[in-house]
């Protein structure tokens, strides 16, 4: 079996299918094979007490882009779910947006290995605020 295509409408919709990366405000940007780059603009209700993006919402960004960054190369009638997912919060994310960059290291038949940086942006200035790596397996698609 070969990896499908997907093209961004393709990947818009599976971000669209996944409830909670809607309710989060997720949105892809950029895809090729084994390559997605995603967005989130931030707003309020992500951010913690102390006035800083909340981890939980930088490490779903980074765990969902790598999912998808997966599924690009995933074999047809195949699933990408996460199997193990490590996250290093570098610093405080504060500014006007998150952009997520995920990549495939090695696509495997039963698990492929991923890896992705989050930046915060605000105007021009960039930072990097996570790494994360993530272990996914494949599974068969439900019917």
């Amino acid at each position: 079996m070969s990896a499908s295509p997907i093209d961004l409408e393709t990947l818009r919709g599976f971000f669209r299918s996944a409830p909670f990366m809607v309710d989060l405000g997720v949105e892809p940007l950029a895809v090729e094979p084994g390559r997605v780059r995603t967005e989130l603009l931030l707003q309020p209700r992500h951010r913690q007490h102390t006035g800083v993006v909340h981890a939980g919402v930088m490490i779903a960004l980074a765990d969902h882009s790598m999912g998808a960054a997966a599924q690009t190369q995933a074999p047809a009638g195949r699933w990408v779910l996460t199997a193990e997912l490590k996250s290093s919060l570098l610093r405080g994310a504060d500014g006007e947006r998150l952009v997520c960059e995920a990549w495939v290291l090695k696509a495997g038949r039963s698990l492929s290995f991923t890896e992705a940086e989050v930046h915060a942006e605000q105007g021009a200035r960039r930072v990097l605020v996570l790494k994360a790596s993530a272990t996914m397996a494949l599974t068969a698609a439900a019917d």
